[in-house]
């Protein structure tokens, strides 16, 4: 099982695939991941879960659920996508996963998943995925996401709930009563990534996401996001997007306008 860093990106970020006879190995990352079977047949696993899925059924994938896909014949779409794109659906079932993750989508809805292109508007791309949540959430049933104990959700759980205070890895050790060392060399293993740098990247991502979405100042994202150093944010910031703080929020409200987007 690995991390997938190339999918905890910027608070827009939107991939959308089409293929045939897929199969990837376990692995899991930051954004939902919605899996439509076209024809054929498609063996998803999620956490303990092991479904078949047949054509025109659906499958949606939280934050952070380890999963594996195998398909020897089979047609599908794949659509990876932020939860800031549905923040409103995301902190609603913020700590929650579903406890079976099929489900089946209409024929309009489906068409439209097909139609989608990867170049498609905030405004339709937000629109569509709200109306697919919806449509999920009509039939789910919901657990705690974290009630499996396992290390790994209660590190992503504490790096949520803690990421605009004290979250270093010594905070997180003596609050899993963990080995310092240890922590850090079991995230680093199965994250790809060192602890430090994912709180990092974790906070940058909703610093990028409160510039899009509020009218707080850059002052203001910085100390919400877990920053004392204005300093600190605007350097990080920088080296994650490739664009300062300011330019990136002038840019974004352009784009915005551009879209006739409404912030959430």
């Amino acid at each position: 099982m690995f991390y997938e860093q190339m999918h905890f990106g910027t608070p827009d970020y939107f991939k959308k695939e089409s293929g045939e006879n897929f199969s990837f190995p376990p692995h899991l990352h930051q954004c939902f991941e919605l899996l439509l079977v076209k024809n054929g047949e498609m063996d998803v696993t999620v956490g303990k879960n092991r479904y078949t899925l047949q054509a025109n059924e659906c499958i949606l994938i939280f934050p952070n659920q380890i999963h594996a896909l195998s398909s020897s014949k089979s047609k599908h779409e794949l659509l990876i996508f932020s939860p800031k794109l549905i923040q409103a659906y995301y902190t609603k079932k913020s700590g929650e996963i579903p406890t079976d993750n099929r489900f089946v989508l209409d024929h309009y809805l489906q068409s439209r998943l097909k139609a989608l292109s990867q170049t498609a508007s905030v405004m339709e791309l937000k629109g569509l995925l709200y109306m697919v949540c919806s449509a999920f959430d009509k039939t789910a049933a919901y657990e705690n996401a974290y009630s499996d104990n396992g290390l790994l959700p209660q590190i992503f759980a504490f790096v949520e709930q803690n990421y605009n205070s004290c979250c270093t890895l010594k905070s997180l050790a003596r609050f899993l009563g963990y080995d310092y060392a240890y922590i850090s060399r079991i995230f680093k293993e199965t994250a790809g990534i060192s602890y430090n740098n994912y709180v990092n990247i974790f906070r940058l991502n909703t610093a990028g996401y409160l510039l899009d979405n509020s009218e707080m100042s850059i002052l203001d994202c910085a100390v919400e996001c877990g920053y004392k150093s204005l300093r600190s944010f605007n350097r990080n910031f920088k080296q994650f997007y490739g664009i300062a703080p300011s330019a990136y929020r002038k840019r974004r409200m352009s784009v915005k306008k551009q879209n006739n987007v409404i912030p959430e």
